[in-house]
């Protein structure tokens, strides 16, 4: 099973450089990375709302929820998400598909590193150790290759 996660998440990953080409061309043609952003979340969110009646058969939650969990976990996602988007719109004309992925992918592995070593968001501890060290430092390495050549 988790050979299948791992195609899956691979597969996954093969969508960021696509996504993040068709949305600095979105960019470009409607003359606005904010624009671009907009129209590819709202796409996006149709395509969950859909989804969600599929797979749910509700779109509606307990409204009480709001007053009983964190305010994060209602707003970080979604915030953090149009920084992502966004982000890739602006630094792809400038850096290339490729040098785009690989830095905001290395940024997230750090992050990651440290949710994991601290627990963060309740995720389960996974400590840093020298093989992630040296994976990161792999990461470096190839964010400065691709940078030099």
């Amino acid at each position: 099973m988790i050979v299948l996660s791992l195609i899956g998440g691979f597969l996954a990953g093969m969508a960021v450089p696509v996504q993040t080409s068709i949305n600095s061309r979105l960019g470009r043609e409607v003359g606005s990375p904010y624009l671009a952003s907009l129209i590819s979340m709202s796409v996006g969110t149709i395509i969950l709302i859909i989804l969600v009646f599929a797979a749910d058969h509700r779109i509606m939650f307990n409204i009480s929820m709001f007053l009983s969990h964190p305010w994060w976990i209602w707003v970080g996602g979604g915030v953090l998400g149009i920084t992502y988007l966004t982000s890739n719109i602006l630094l792809l004309p400038r850096l290339g598909a490729a040098l785009t992925v690989v830095v905001t992918v290395l940024g997230q592995t750090i992050m990651a590193i440290f949710i994991d070593q601290f627990g963060w968001f309740d995720v389960p501890v996974h400590e840093l150790n020298i093989p992630r060290l040296i994976g990161v430092a792999g990461m470096l390495f190839g964010v400065y290759l691709m940078r030099k050549f």
